[in-house]
């Protein structure tokens, strides 16, 4: 991870997350340096999904403090105390931070450019012909450019993902979150998801990347993290944990899935 001293783009201060009696976050805390790729690995239960819905709020917390961009995320400090900002100014806050699920989660009664160029329009008042025109040119960028007016069901899953990865870059977020995006795919399919992030991540964007693709946390990431019942147990550069990991825990992780 950068040792510069710039203030880093997202900031996590002792997060604590309850479910009733369950606590599937115990106090993490992490820092994500602009432009940089975080992955995050672990078994199924640890917190990792949840981590990523605490950083744009889909799930508020028990405790700690969340920051991206230097804003303090859900919340406004009044002398020490905490103030739920109105969903208004949450919606704001969330414009810049996008993220894509297991799932893709498309409008299915819209073609990719309609999916694409709702939100600009919706939610930033953006123009229809100039919407039109940026998702034009965020499905080439995502290599979909001859299908633009194909419908969600006409898309292969790799397509569709493409498709939620083009639709959350049209908010022009400062971090994009990816929850297991390759989860749902055929592994033929995967390559090309994970060849949009490598460019993504080439191209500057701030990344946290909930994964299972050890290679591409391995040659893409600049930091990775290993969570285990709601906690972060070892992190550091990805090839340095990937050989040789320090802690049993993920040493026996990483036996499973390597």
């Amino acid at each position: 991870m950068s040792t510069a001293t710039a203030e880093p783009m997202v900031r996590i201060r002792s997060v604590r997350k309850r479910f009733g009696p369950l606590e599937v976050l115990r106090g993490v805390s992490l820092d994500v340096p602009d432009s940089g790729v975080v992955c995050v690995i672990g078994p199924s239960g640890s917190g990792k999904s949840t981590l990523l819905r605490c950083v744009n709020r889909l799930e508020t917390i028990d405790a700690g403090r969340i920051w991206v961009d230097g804003e303090l995320i859900g919340y406004r400090e009044v002398g020490g105390r905490l103030h739920a900002l109105p969903p208004r100014e949450l919606n704001r806050q969330r414009a810049k931070i996008g993220m894509v699920f297991q799932r893709f989660h498309l409008f299915p009664h819209r073609t990719a450019a309609e999916n694409v160029a709702e939100g600009p329009v919706t939610v930033q008042g953006m123009g229809k012909r100039q919407a039109r025109d940026l998702a034009a040119e965020l499905l080439e960028r995502v290599g979909l450019a001859d299908r633009a007016h194909h419908y969600p069901a006409q898309l292969s899953g790799g397509q569709q993902q493409r498709v939620a990865i083009a639709r959350s870059l049209a908010m022009r977020p400062k971090i994009m979150l990816f929850d297991e995006p390759t989860s749902a795919l055929d592994p033929e399919l995967v390559q090309e998801v994970l060849a949009v992030m490598r460019d993504l991540a080439e191209g500057g964007m701030t990344m946290i990347v909930v994964t299972h693709e050890m290679n591409f946390a391995r040659e893409v990431g600049d930091h990775l993290v290993f969570m285990d019942d709601g906690a972060i147990v070892e992190q550091g550069v990805p090839r340095e944990v990937l050989a040789e990991p320090r802690h049993e825990r993920t040493r026996a992780f990483l036996g499973q899935v390597l």
